[in-house]
């Protein structure tokens, strides 16, 4: 993410005995060295481990409204205080608001801070006020209004217009604008996001000086502008296709879709709604009735709090729970393996995983329907090889009808101190859907430097049928996106390449200057991709030159559309857009070398 000033255009529990012998397996599982023997008939019986619990108390860092709550306004201002400039901090929020209505809110967001409805529809849980997020902070520049949320809440703004000024990892999911929605900050300074999914905005969506943006499966009133790259798929009134003059790719459905696990009241239960997979998706799955998909009680998942261990978060996966991670941060001795199909491993509140030791902090067995969501990978000071695996290496089994899931979860090495992995995410697992990640390394906060927070490759992908729905991939050593599956899709990608090599030798790959951002495997024979963006800002120094942005082979079924490259203010320049296709960038004017179609 560029942070840096530039010109911009105008612009139910399992039964206890159950849960017991099962509880016990895994903690014999979790001790290395210790086999299982039989005693002899003299013996006592072994102690077993107690099962663990279902459901139970969300911590203190969910707070939960109801509409006749005192000093609401008073509890989302002391947080918003704590939050606003925390870009690195420790705190974690989730603002829970019951079903009814609330009047005369402005619930400012800052980092590390989710607001959600506790609904089954949007329409259950009504503010007529506003959740907004501007960059006062950092005298209006949006470009670092990172990890907050709003999702499953009706709006309806003061001022007829809900002010919605992030860039990367902010997610506007299930969510009804009765008005209109600005996504720039205060005075229209830089922004650079962002990700609509599942939303009604009744009135239009107004960007401004917003750089990129993806919106997924909703309905817009209209939309009144672009920079350098505008995506849509399944929207309703989005404009028409028309790029790169305006720089707006439209695609009437999106092939694949489910989504987002959410939390929700029925009643005073707490339970988990698990939407259902639509293909060629078109407009919001709340439109009218009751959702499609089925639900979860909270009983069924163990709910976990900051200090627990990764053992513990095992015992209680093998023991047949799904798991709930409170807002906090979780450090990891081994990784959560998650091994039964249909899991779901829920964060609230930018839960964050801190694998320790060089761990993995995450992988699935290659099941159907795991649903990971919300949450945020954070490297720890020793490598990790990789710190999420979906599926194992070699994977091959066919999940077509019931797919896994990676919805809003988020990696991040570096910034909040010296953090290291060689490869971010790998999806092995096919027809995987990859929708809305940001993968990040740092360019600024603590522990940024071209070896010292090193990560080379940021997403691998070698299932085949992959589909990802909003990629944004950012700053790598080398790649930022590998694709070796086949059938693999993109609509919507987003990429910096690294600010801070050396020279370029440093980045030099081979005989081609740079790595591209995107590169499919010579060995694919299928892939298409559209709305992909790489931007380069060298400015340790700024005579490096990236040869495109983007590679792939030469194939008749390996097809892109609406591409381009950006020189930030004239650090670094591309030579080509995609293989060897497109005019380069050139001065510092930062506008974009666009190529429509390949090949």
């Amino acid at each position: 993410m560029s942070h840096t000033p530039m010109d911009t255009p105008d612009s139910g529990r399992s039964s206890v005995a159950r849960r017991t012998v099962l509880g016990a397996m895994a903690a014999a599982a979790a001790t290395p060295g210790i086999l299982a023997l039989s005693s002899p008939a003299s013996a006592a019986p072994a102690p077993q481990a107690a099962a663990l619990p279902g459901g139970g108390d969300l911590g203190p860092n969910v707070i939960v409204f109801d509409a006749s709550t005192a000093g609401i306004q008073a509890r989302l201002d002391q947080i918003f205080k704590q939050q606003e400039t925390a870009q690195f901090g420790t705190g974690r929020y989730a603002l829970l608001f019951k079903p009814g209505t609330y009047n005369g809110l402005n619930a400012q967001l800052g980092f590390y801070t989710s607001i959600a409805g506790l609904g089954l529809s949007p329409d259950d849980t009504s503010i007529n006020g506003d959740v907004t997020v501007d960059a006062g902070w950092f005298n209006g520049n949006a470009t670092q209004n990172f990890w907050r949320s709003a999702e499953n809440l009706a709006l309806t703004p003061v001022n007829g217009t809900n002010r919605w000024a992030v860039a990367q990892a902010a997610p506007f999911r299930r969510m009804h604008v009765r008005g209109g929605l600005n996504l720039a900050p205060n005075g229209y300074g830089w922004a650079s996001g962002g990700y609509i999914a599942d939303s009604r905005i009744d009135g239009s969506v107004g960007p401004y000086s917003q750089q990129q943006w993806y919106t997924r499966d909703s309905s817009v009133g209209g939309w009144s502008n672009a920079v350098w790259n505008m995506v849509f798929s399944g929207v309703q009134g989005a404009p028409a296709q028309s790029f790169p003059n305006p720089p707006y790719t439209t695609l009437d459905t999106t092939p694949v879709s489910r989504e987002k696990p959410f939390l929700y009241l029925n009643g005073s239960e707490y339970r988990v709604f698990l939407p259902e997979k639509r293909t060629n998706a078109r407009g919001v799955t709340w439109g009218s009735g009751t959702p499609r998909g089925t639900s979860l009680p909270l009983s069924q998942f163990y709910v976990a709090k900051p200090g627990v261990t990764a053992a513990t978060l095992n015992a209680a996966l093998t023991q047949g729970l799904h798991l709930l991670l409170t807002p906090g941060i979780y450090h990891l001795d081994q990784p959560i393996q998650v091994n039964r199909a249909g899991t779901v491993v829920l964060g609230l509140g930018y839960a964050t995983l801190i694998p320790d030791n060089g761990v993995t902090a995450l992988r699935t067995a290659d099941v159907d329907g795991v649903r990971l969501a919300g949450f945020l990978i954070d490297a720890g000071p020793v490598n990790s090889n990789t710190l999420l695996e979906v599926g194992p290496t070699g994977a091959s089994a066919d999940h077509s009808a019931n797919p896994t899931t990676v919805q809003d979860v988020f990696v991040r090495i570096g910034g909040a101190g010296a953090g290291k992995a060689t490869t971010s995410m790998v999806i092995n697992s096919r027809h995987t859907i990859i929708d809305h990640t940001w993968v990040w390394r740092a360019d600024h906060g603590t522990g940024v430097g071209w070896d010292t927070n090193r990560a080379d490759y940021g997403i691998r992908v070698n299932g085949s049928d992959v589909l990802a729905t909003g990629l944004f991939v950012e700053h790598f050593n080398k790649y930022d996106v590998q694709w070796f599956g086949e059938r693999g899709r993109t609509i919507f990608f987003q990429n910096e390449k690294a600010y801070d090599a050396p020279n370029q030798a440093a980045v030099q790959n081979g005989s081609i200057k740079g790595y591209a951002a995107y590169k499919v495997a010579d060995s694919v024979t299928t892939h298409e991709g559209w709305g992909l963006g790489s931007y380069c800002y060298y400015n340790v120094d700024p005579t490096i030159v990236q040869h495109h942005g983007f590679a792939a082979p030469n194939k008749p079924g390996v097809k892109f559309h609406d591409l381009l490259v950006v020189s930030l203010g004239g650090a670094g320049q591309y030579e080509r857009v995609i293989n060897d296709t497109g005019a380069p960038t050139s001065g510092t004017s930062t506008v974009p070398s666009t190529v429509v179609s390949y090949p």
